[in-house]
Protein backbone atom coordinates (compact mmCIF):
# COMPACT_ATOMS: atom_id res chain seq x y z
CA UNK A 1 0.00 0.00 0.00
CA UNK A 2 1.32 3.60 -1.17
CA UNK A 3 1.37 6.36 1.81
CA UNK A 4 2.33 10.05 1.82
CA UNK A 5 3.72 10.57 5.38
CA UNK A 6 2.37 13.37 7.02
CA UNK A 7 5.15 13.93 9.40
CA UNK A 8 8.63 12.51 10.31
CA UNK A 9 8.61 8.95 11.37
CA UNK A 10 11.59 6.95 12.75
CA UNK A 11 13.18 4.09 10.24
CA UNK A 12 10.43 4.92 7.61
CA UNK A 13 10.87 8.27 6.15
CA UNK A 14 10.81 11.80 6.31
CA UNK A 15 7.73 14.04 5.92
CA UNK A 16 5.88 14.07 2.81
CA UNK A 17 7.31 11.01 1.47
CA UNK A 18 5.86 8.53 -0.65
CA UNK A 19 6.45 5.00 0.95
CA UNK A 20 5.30 1.39 0.41
CA UNK A 21 4.51 -0.09 3.31
CA UNK A 22 1.87 -3.49 4.54
CA UNK A 23 -1.50 -2.49 4.34
CA UNK A 24 -1.72 -3.87 8.17
CA UNK A 25 0.84 -0.97 9.48
CA UNK A 26 -0.78 1.49 7.16
CA UNK A 27 -4.19 1.22 8.93
CA UNK A 28 -3.76 0.00 12.07
CA UNK A 29 -0.82 2.25 13.12
CA UNK A 30 0.14 5.20 10.50
CA UNK A 31 -3.03 6.14 9.72
CA UNK A 32 -5.00 6.17 13.19
CA UNK A 33 -1.98 9.03 14.74
CA UNK A 34 -2.51 10.80 11.30
CA UNK A 35 1.29 10.28 10.36
CA UNK A 36 0.39 9.28 6.57
CA UNK A 37 -2.40 9.59 4.14
CA UNK A 38 -3.17 7.14 1.31
CA UNK A 39 -1.37 7.77 -1.85
CA UNK A 40 -3.45 9.46 -5.16
CA UNK A 41 -1.99 11.03 -7.97
CA UNK A 42 -3.59 14.20 -6.24
CA UNK A 43 -1.87 13.50 -2.62
CA UNK A 44 1.57 12.77 -4.76
CA UNK A 45 1.32 15.93 -6.59
CA UNK A 46 0.49 18.18 -3.42
CA UNK A 47 3.58 15.97 -1.32
CA UNK A 48 6.11 16.90 -4.75
CA UNK A 49 5.05 20.82 -4.32
CA UNK A 50 5.42 20.60 -0.45
CA UNK A 51 8.65 19.31 -0.82
CA UNK A 52 9.85 21.95 -3.28
CA UNK A 53 8.55 24.98 -0.87
CA UNK A 54 10.67 23.21 2.06
CA UNK A 55 13.92 22.72 -0.75
CA UNK A 56 13.14 26.63 -1.46
CA UNK A 57 12.43 27.70 2.20
CA UNK A 58 16.03 25.62 3.35
CA UNK A 59 18.17 27.45 0.37
CA UNK A 60 16.92 30.69 1.20
CA UNK A 61 17.53 29.99 4.77
CA UNK A 62 21.04 29.00 3.80
CA UNK A 63 21.62 31.81 1.86
CA UNK A 64 20.29 34.15 4.95
CA UNK A 65 22.89 32.21 7.18
CA UNK A 66 25.73 32.74 4.91
CA UNK A 67 25.47 36.30 4.32
CA UNK A 68 25.37 37.26 8.11
CA UNK A 69 27.71 34.56 8.59
CA UNK A 70 30.33 36.63 6.04
CA UNK A 71 29.32 39.53 7.79
CA UNK A 72 30.84 38.59 11.12
CA UNK A 73 34.31 36.20 9.85
CA UNK A 74 36.67 38.40 11.32
CA UNK A 75 35.40 41.17 13.22
CA UNK A 76 37.07 41.69 16.39
CA UNK A 77 35.46 42.36 19.33
CA UNK A 78 36.53 44.90 22.06
CA UNK A 79 36.13 43.21 25.77
CA UNK A 80 37.13 45.75 28.14
CA UNK A 81 37.08 44.19 31.48
CA UNK A 82 38.52 44.90 35.23
CA UNK A 83 41.58 43.90 36.33
CA UNK A 84 43.97 43.64 39.24
CA UNK A 85 47.44 45.85 39.83
CA UNK A 86 49.36 43.42 38.10
CA UNK A 87 46.92 42.86 35.21
CA UNK A 88 45.41 39.15 36.31
CA UNK A 89 41.46 39.70 35.62
CA UNK A 90 38.52 40.18 37.95
CA UNK A 91 36.60 37.93 35.38
CA UNK A 92 36.37 35.62 33.16
CA UNK A 93 35.33 35.79 29.77
CA UNK A 94 33.01 33.27 28.76
CA UNK A 95 30.70 32.84 25.75
CA UNK A 96 27.72 34.47 27.77
CA UNK A 97 30.16 37.54 28.07
CA UNK A 98 31.10 37.38 24.27
CA UNK A 99 27.24 36.78 22.97
CA UNK A 100 26.13 39.66 25.55
CA UNK A 101 29.06 41.75 23.62
CA UNK A 102 28.06 40.54 19.89
CA UNK A 103 24.03 41.66 20.80
CA UNK A 104 25.35 45.16 21.69
CA UNK A 105 27.24 45.26 18.15
CA UNK A 106 23.97 43.84 16.68
CA UNK A 107 25.02 40.25 16.00
CA UNK A 108 21.90 38.13 17.97
CA UNK A 109 24.64 34.80 18.82
CA UNK A 110 23.42 32.48 21.35
CA UNK A 111 26.22 31.37 24.00
CA UNK A 112 26.19 27.66 22.36
CA UNK A 113 27.09 28.82 18.61
CA UNK A 114 30.09 30.26 20.75
CA UNK A 115 33.25 27.11 20.33
CA UNK A 116 35.31 28.53 23.20
CA UNK A 117 37.38 25.30 25.05
CA UNK A 118 37.39 27.80 28.61
CA UNK A 119 36.86 30.96 29.40
CA UNK A 120 39.47 33.71 28.54
CA UNK A 121 41.50 34.59 31.91
CA UNK A 122 44.09 37.61 30.70
CA UNK A 123 44.46 39.98 28.71
CA UNK A 124 45.04 39.63 25.43
CA UNK A 125 43.93 38.79 21.24
CA UNK A 126 42.45 35.28 21.21
CA UNK A 127 40.49 33.63 17.91
CA UNK A 128 37.28 32.50 18.64
CA UNK A 129 35.13 30.04 16.47
CA UNK A 130 31.06 30.77 16.03
CA UNK A 131 29.36 28.01 14.71
CA UNK A 132 26.03 28.35 12.51
CA UNK A 133 23.34 26.12 10.96
CA UNK A 134 24.12 23.92 7.70
CA UNK A 135 27.68 23.49 9.11
CA UNK A 136 29.04 26.69 8.57
CA UNK A 137 31.95 28.37 11.19
CA UNK A 138 33.37 31.28 11.06
CA UNK A 139 36.43 32.99 13.34
CA UNK A 140 35.92 36.16 15.15
CA UNK A 141 39.00 38.02 17.10
CA UNK A 142 38.21 38.81 20.89
CA UNK A 143 40.53 41.36 22.20
CA UNK A 144 40.86 41.47 26.07
CA UNK A 145 41.48 45.18 27.38
CA UNK A 146 42.16 46.44 30.84
CA UNK A 147 38.91 48.61 31.44
CA UNK A 148 39.26 52.11 31.84
CA UNK A 149 39.31 53.60 35.38
CA UNK A 150 37.17 56.97 35.20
Amino acid sequence: MKVILLQDVKQLGNKYELKDVSAGYARNFLMPRKLAILASKEKIEWAKKKIAERETAAEEKLKKVSQFASQMDGLEVVMPVKVGEENQLFEKVNQQKIAEQLGEMGYPIKKSQILLEKAIEEIGEFPVKIKFEHNLEVEIKVIVTAEENS
